[in-house]
This record gives structure tokens, C-alpha cells and sequence, in this order.
């Protein structure tokens, strides 16, 4: 187990975290040596026989599908470790869980029209000039690449690939990492940011840091907030980071398949994803039946 203990440290899983994927896989492991199989040799049929075994003990579906969630990180580790090379948990998810609905949601040409109409140049003073830039490019990271707040934090300079035309957003405590491709229009602003208006916001602040974007860590969470209060001059509906975020991703979803998007998005888990879908209650029970076969 210390073995699983250090991959999910690798994986940057909090502490606390690490204690409860860790105690879920030791009730896994020693369930399967009661059924005379292990964590090596269990199919997927024997599988369902433990999520049963789950519901006996009068678990709710959503303390089962937490429970689920960290076989399947197990499972993660086990294939990475070369200990099976399938995943029979994989594609398991369970039925009844309240689903999360995406209400007041921002269309690409909305989102879009956000970076467009933010404006940068109708500040005198050069300071305001500068940080208007910058917030400029904390909006084309939100309304193209779906970043969180989290994520703007944590990018760093060594992040940014722009003679590709590319950004790397590292994982995190909840999130994959993933490359993410960049707009042409990102990049030249990206360029000038870098080059020229970070290298005097450094200067202003008299900090040094490798950090993409200054002043950082709460103070950054601070702008993000004054940034989407300009948003919501431009377009009403804006409401807050998450919302423009579940825009993007529910955007995403009308133009790429699940998988691709989950990738996108850096969601550890298919589930993640499937909460932002937009399917009328028809489409959604086809989905449930094809794809979710626990009841």
C-alpha cells in the first residue's frame, strides 16, 4: 500500500485524499479475498458482485459512487504499474445520482464577444494600461481554454509553448494535465504581455517571480473577481468563473465526442464531463441505459 501511497502523492492528491482513496482500495482488496479473487484477476462481472455488496450495506448512490470513484483510481494505478492492462471498472458509473444542471449558459459567439469587447486602451494612466493587458489575456484564457482561477495561478512561463501555439496546464489536486492550443490572436498578446507588460508590472510590484501572471496566489483570485464584473458590463447574463468555464465545456461538447473533451478539460473522471451535456430527458435515458449499467 505505500507502493499506491507514493502514486497518489506523484499524482499531487492531497493528504487527506491519499487517506481515503488508500483506506478505499484496502476495503476492496480485502473484499476480493473474501470472494476468492484479486485485485489481479477480477472481471468485471465479479465486479458488479461488489457494487451489490455495496448497496446491501445500505450506502446511498452517492456514497457508492464515491466509493466506486476510488476503486477506479486503484484500478489507475494498477495498469500504470503494469499489475493488469485493462481497466474492467472503467466505464462503470452508477444511476440516480442528482445530475448537475448548467442553467444561463454563454453560446461560443457570446463567449467570444467577451474577449473582443474588453477593453484595454481607454485607460490614461500606463499602470491601468498595463494590468488592462493583462486581464485581456486572463480573459482569452477563460472564454478559449476554459481555465479556472486555480489554474491561472499556477501557470507559469515554462507553461507557455508559444512557437507552437500551445499552453500546458499542469495537474492538479482534481485535474489531469493537458496541452491546450492556443488562437493565433492569443499568441501575439501573449507575446507583448510577456515581453513587455509583465517585465513592468514586475517592476511596479517589485517582485520577482516565475509565475505567468502578477500580482498572484489570492490577490490573483481578487482580480479574476474584478475581471468578471467587467464581463458582466458587457454581457448581462455573466454571473461568475465557474459559469463561463461550464459554457466553454458545454460548448466543447457540441463540437468534440466525450473523451475529447474530457482530455480538454483535464476531468479525471468521464463523469465529470457527462454532467455538462445538454440532452432533452429522451436522449438522457438512452445515455443511461447505453453507458451506466448499474441500477
Amino acid at each position: 500500500m505505500n507502493e499506491y501511497k507514493n502514486y497518489l502523492q506523484k499524482e499531487n492528491y492531497s493528504e487527506t485524499t491519499i487517506n481515503s482513496y488508500t483506506k478505499g482500495a484496502k476495503v476492496f482488496i480485502k473484499w476480493c479475498n473474501r470472494n476468492h479473487t484479486t485485485v489481479e484477476l477480477i472481471d468485471y462481472k465479479t465486479i458488479l458482485k461488489f457494487i451489490k455488496y455495496l448497496q446491501r450495506k445500505n450506502n446511498t448512490k452517492k456514497t457508492i459512487k464515491h466509493k466506486i470513484g476510488t476503486v477506479k483510481i486503484y484500478f489507475k494505478y494498477l495498469l500504470s504499474e503494469n499489475y493488469r492492462s485493462d481497466n474492467p471498472i472503467e466505464n462503470i458509473n452508477i444511476k440516480g445520482v442528482k445530475r448537475i444542471i448548467n442553467y444561463n449558459l454563454l453560446e461560443a459567439d457570446e463567449l467570444e464577444d467577451l474577449y473582443y469587447s474588453f477593453e484595454t486602451d481607454k485607460y490614461q494612466e500606463e499602470y491601468h494600461k498595463y494590468t488592462s493587458k493583462r486581464n485581456k489575456v486572463i480573459v482569452g484564457l477563460m472564454v478559449y481554454q476554459g481555465l479556472n482561477t486555480t489554474e491561472l495561478i499556477h501557470l507559469e512561463l515554462e507553461d507557455l509553448q508559444l512557437y507552437k501555439g500551445k499552453v500546458y496546464i499542469k495537474s492538479g489536486t482534481r485535474s489531469n494535465s493537458r496541452t491546450l492550443e492556443l488562437k493565433s490572436w492569443q499568441v501575439i498578446e501573449l507575446l507583448e504581455y510577456v515581453k513587455e507588460i509583465r517585465e513592468e508590472i514586475k517592476v511596479r510590484k517589485k517582485v520577482e517571480s516565475e509565475r505567468l501572471f502578477i500580482p498572484n496566489n489570492a490577490r490573483l483570485g481578487n482580480t479574476v473577481q474584478r475581471i468578471i464584473e467587467k464581463l458582466k458590463r458587457i454581457n448581462h447574463k455573466v454571473t461568475n468563473a465557474n459559469q463561463i468555464r461550464a459554457s466553454v465545456i458545454t460548448n466543447w461538447l457540441k463540437q468534440y465526442n466525450l473523451r475529447q473533451v474530457q482530455v480538454l478539460v483535464g476531468h479525471r473522471y468521464i463523469s465529470s464531463t457527462e454532467r455538462y451535456l445538454e440532452d432533452d430527458l429522451e436522449n438522457l435515458h438512452e445515455i443511461v441505459n447505453n453507458f451506466h449499467p448499474i441500477s
